[in-house]
């Protein structure tokens, strides 16, 4: 790995041109955005995207929705609680493992799974009505190149 001069100094740092603050701002506009989009089925973006996560079958684990959003177990529970007592969601104790609880949707939960793709959509569609395709493309290998870069090491035992 080659040393480099540090992009970033604290000489010329300002906090509304920081990546991480155009980052962050950006996720809550959306995320907003997504909570007034999703409000017609009585859900947040947090619990849409939960819903989504599940249908696609690779997660089925609180731990695993966790790991993945960057949320806190305690908030992720919270979250599936409140699906679960909505009857969108079910724990059903692992045959192998009787200790982990996986997660699946219910009838009603994969219904409403079925729309978060569309909803998600019609967000996105709004906010980068002024980006051309090639832009997009661009942003999300700069955003999975960023993601790839930063990964933990695979454990290997």
């Amino acid at each position: 790995m080659s040393k480099r001069a540090a992009i970033f100094t604290v000489e010329n740092y300002q906090i509304e041109e920081s990546i991480g603050y155009l980052l962050a701002r950006s996720r809550a506009m959306l995320v907003k955005s997504s909570d007034e989009s999703l409000a017609e089925y009585g859900i947040t973006h947090a619990q849409g995207a939960i819903l989504l996560m599940l249908s696609t079958g690779k997660y089925s684990t609180a731990a695993d929705l966790a790991r993945e959003t960057y949320t806190d177990a305690a908030s992720t529970k919270r979250m599936i609680d409140r699906l679960a007592a909505r009857d969108l969601i079910t724990r059903v104790p692992c045959a192998h493992d009787r200790r982990l609880i996986k997660l699946h949707l219910t009838a009603d939960g994969l219904e409403l799974s079925k729309k978060m793709p569309k909803a998600f959509c019609g967000v996105l569609n709004k906010h980068f009505s002024d980006f051309s395709p090639e832009e997009i493309g661009f942003l999300k290998s700069m955003l999975r190149r960023l993601l790839e870069s930063n990964a933990p090491a695979e454990k290997t035992h």
